[in-house]
């Protein structure tokens, strides 16, 4: 996610905090929807989720920790 977003921050950088870390950075709609297809894809190949299923599975992983949108609304 940081990665798409284009932000120097690492999974280690954040694991293990317990603070809202995910609201420190912003990616835009587009960036967001990339993640959510890479995410897709990955839950697809690694866990043998169905098409529907993994999608939906990325949709609540971009709800629950996606970082806040910068250009929402524009």
């Amino acid at each position: 996610m940081f990665e798409i977003a284009g932000h120097e921050v690492t999974y280690d950088d954040v694991v293990g905090r317990k603070d809202a870390w995910y609201t420190e950075w912003t990616m835009t709609v587009a960036q967001s929807d990339e993640w959510k297809k890479w995410m897709t894809e990955y839950f697809k190949k690694e866990c043998k989720y169905f098409p529907k299923i993994a999608s939906r599975e990325a949709e609540m992983c971009a709800l629950m920790w996606g970082l806040k949108f910068s250009d929402y609304g524009e």
